[in-house]
């Protein structure tokens, strides 16, 4: 095969498969709290800015319909475009060969597949600005393909103009597009040769564009005190004490959801690239390199130390958080996303030496965790470890109430629920608006009900997310509303008893089952809610 037949195939049946689980897999809580951002269209968000809402909503415009597939059209898109801008950065920093290995590598990578390929997550539009960025910065800093024939003297470009402008898409994606931007900053200002590039005019005018493509967030923050950046600032600051065990357990969960085969080689070629790089600097007849390809004097890479500068930060720096904190498995894994473009490099070097074994890492970890993958999407969809469950395997092993996965359900039956029964959806559409005790809970039951009623959802609790600014406290005193939850919160009667206190009466009108290979798993229990006699308290956004 040639080297385009093999970026198309990998491309083309990456695709296939994550279509496949973008087609089976219900919704998750923060995706379909992600629909809900599309209902409430803004210049941006309490925990995100806005990106996520545009390629949440994408398909769901495009085709009419509110599906788990149409919510993740734009992540399936999306993820293919960085694929392929990681192919064409790691050919363009290293070799042909290296930008296969990495498309390759990150075409495996379980989290890369699910979390920037399937879902819809603010991680998607990350990824691909992200990639974009490093694939214009790597024209910019290193226009001759081999580092030999680079010119003596750097000039500075307006590929530093589009950089601004691509930092700032990656920021309006996630916040975590204002670390690739210091990332790159400090690449230029610990190499003599780019320092030009801080104080270039285009630099200047690529400012301006990074400041008016991230003016929606901050025009909104200003709107209400800032409480994006005060939000996520909690979040990643340290706070208690520094426990160890805490960060082994975040390392080892990282390469979980890396996969040990892929995750332990990220690591072990990052660090020996960082260590490599800073051996560079010390007295060269000190040091030397050793392995098949790397023979001599250590000398330093450009190439190595951009990547480095990029992507180190947030692998070390969130791995070190996770001793002050639990972390999201997300937030470190766009430094891994560069980090597959040295790992490509390396790869490139061992297919020479081991060619056999090279072949089998790779197709080897490609099968099993492409089995691993689908038969989780059969449990989940299915329950074949479940008991009971028509599907289950040997009878099943797990009650659906010890069972995690119940907690992504399919999200058509709550609608089916409704749609059937003439008592529920006449509440449904006679009501002022939907309320339930949790903001996940309210991203699910929103998503399902939105095609039947445009009535508003929100959720009567202290964490509000967003919907603590999607309406105004009084705005529906004297109305009726729905209250809906789960087996999960029925049980617990201070739920009720709480909101018992806000309307003059609530009245039980229904269920609706959710079941699973047969067997009911959950039920969510529907209450009409009358006459709201007081807002419920917030403590943020419109009060």
């Amino acid at each position: 095969m040639t080297n385009d037949q093999k970026v198309a195939a990998l491309l083309i049946g990456g695709l296939i498969f994550r279509i496949i689980i973008a087609i089976l897999l219900y919704p998750g809580f923060d995706e379909a709290y992600y629909f809900l951002y599309t209902l409430n269209l803004d210049l941006s968000y309490f925990d995100h800015p806005p990106l996520v809402a545009l390629m949440t909503g994408f398909g769901c415009w495009l085709t009419g319909e509110v599906s788990q597939f149409t919510i993740r059209l734009g992540a399936l898109i999306l993820h293919t475009g960085s694929l392929f801008l990681l192919y064409l950065t790691g050919t363009r920093l290293f070799s042909p060969s290296a930008g296969i290995f990495a498309l390759a590598i990150a075409s495996l990578v379980p989290i890369f597949q699910i979390g920037f390929g399937v879902l819809t997550l603010p991680d998607s539009p990350l990824i691909f600005f992200w990639t974009a960025s490093l694939y214009c910065a790597s024209w910019e800093f290193f226009p001759n393909k081999q580092e030999k024939d680079r010119p003596k003297r750097y000039q500075p470009s307006y590929r530093l103009a589009i950089l601004g402008l691509l930092v700032g898409l990656a920021c309006l994606s996630k916040y975590h597009g204002f670390i690739l931007g210091l990332g790159l900053v400090g690449f230029c200002l610990t190499r003599s040769r780019y320092r030009s590039a801080l104080y270039s005019p285009w630099t200047l005018f690529g400012l301006g564009l990074f400041c008016l493509t991230i003016s929606p967030i901050l025009i909104w923050n200003s709107q209400h005190e800032w409480v994006s950046f005060r939000f996520q600032s909690r979040r990643g600051i340290p706070s208690g004490g520094y426990n160890f065990l805490d960060l082994f357990v975040t390392f080892l969960s990282g390469i979980g959801y890396l996969f040990p085969t892929l995750g332990l080689p990220l690591w072990w070629v990052s660090l020996k690239r960082f260590f490599r790089n800073i051996l560079a600097k010390l007295p060269r007849s000190k040091f030397k390199r050793t392995g098949s390809g790397e023979r001599g004097i250590v000398t330093g890479s450009d190439r190595e130390i951009f990547i480095l500068w990029v992507s180190l930060p947030l692998i070390l720096g969130f791995t070190w958080l996770g001793g002050y904190k639990q972390i999201l498995p997300t937030w470190a894994t766009p430094g891994f996303w560069g980090a597959t473009l040295l790992l490509g490099q390396a790869a490139t070097a061992w297919k020479i030496a081991h060619p056999r074994w090279v072949r089998r890492w790779l197709w080897g970890t490609g099968i099993t965790l492409s089995s691993l993958l689908l038969f989780a999407l059969l449990h989940v969809t299915t329950g074949t470890l479940q008991k009971p469950s028509q599907y289950a395997l040997f009878g099943g092993f797990v009650p659906p109430e010890d069972d995690p996965s119940i907690q992504i359900f399919d999200i058509q039956q709550l609608r089916q629920g409704f749609a059937t029964s003439p008592v529920l959806l006449s509440a449904l559409q006679n009501s002022s608006f939907v309320f339930t005790n949790r903001y996940y809970l309210a991203g699910q039951i929103g998503m399902a009900l939105a095609p039947l009623a445009p009535t508003p959802m929100t959720t009567f609790d202290r964490d509000l997310r967003g919907f603590a600014f999607w309406s105004k406290p009084d705005e529906w005193i004297g109305k009726d509303a729905l209250y809906v939850t789960n087996n999960l919160f029925v049980q617990d009667q201070k739920f009720l008893d709480r909101y018992n206190l806000y309307f003059q009466s609530i009245e039980k009108i229904g269920t609706v089952p959710i079941k699973r290979g047969g067997a009911t798993i959950d039920t969510f229990h529907i209450y009409q809610a009358k006459n709201l006699l007081k807002p419920y308290p917030r403590p943020y956004g419109n009060k």
